[in-house]
């Protein structure tokens, strides 16, 4: 036998079985690494969803608390407490250099269970004058939870807020709450 049929039979190479086995060893392999990185990638979205809809929510607490400094009196302002949630509330302003300014709810479109927060200037929220979008995600239409201005105390009047946000929209957990009460600086002590 000569040397060159010898080298022939050596070389071989791999049989079609072989080869088919190998490519469903490492397909279900890739199978396995593709929902591995699919379920990163939804969980990093909706990690970044839920992140920008506290930071928004965070900046809409402290752009609402301004606005209740500056205030000296709030619309509706009785009974004391409100009976029910209000989904809009005027600051009525005459420090800070601003007109009254409107806050109020509206419901997002295509949704029964989301809500935008926006402010306002002027007495009414309305589409006749531009608002702007400051919150989205809301879980409640109704945001603003309370008036007082007690009688007899020496103390300035107050309005309360509680903002929950959640991006799921059929889940009721992972949901971000800030609550707070804002004494209106500018109202009088009775």
């Amino acid at each position: 036998m000569t040397s060159v049929t010898r080298l022939r039979r050596d070389e071989g190479g791999y049989s079609l079985v072989e080869m088919i086995t190998v490519m469903a060893i490492m397909s279900i392999v890739f199978a396995g690494l593709t929902n591995v990185f699919t379920s990163a990638s939804k969980a990093d979205i909706d990690m970044q969803n839920r992140f920008t809809a506290q930071v928004n929510t965070r900046l809409a607490l402290d752009k609402f608390r301004s606005d209740a400094h500056c205030a000296y009196d709030v619309n509706p302002n009785t009974p004391n407490p409100w009976s029910t949630a209000q989904s809009s509330i005027t600051f009525k302003i005459s420090a800070c250099g601003s007109g009254d300014v409107t806050w109020c709810t509206a419901q997002q479109t295509g949704s029964t269970t989301r809500w935008d927060l926006y402010r306002q200037a002027g007495t009414t929220c309305s589409s006749a004058s531009p608002a702007i979008k400051v919150a989205k995600y809301l879980t409640s239409a109704a945001p603003f939870t309370g008036f007082a201005h007690v009688s007899g105390c020496g103390c300035l009047a107050s309005v309360s807020v509680d903002l929950i946000t959640g991006v799921n929209r059929n889940a009721v957990t992972g949901l971000y709450r800030l609550r707070d009460t804002i004494y209106l600086r500018n109202s009088t002590r009775i």
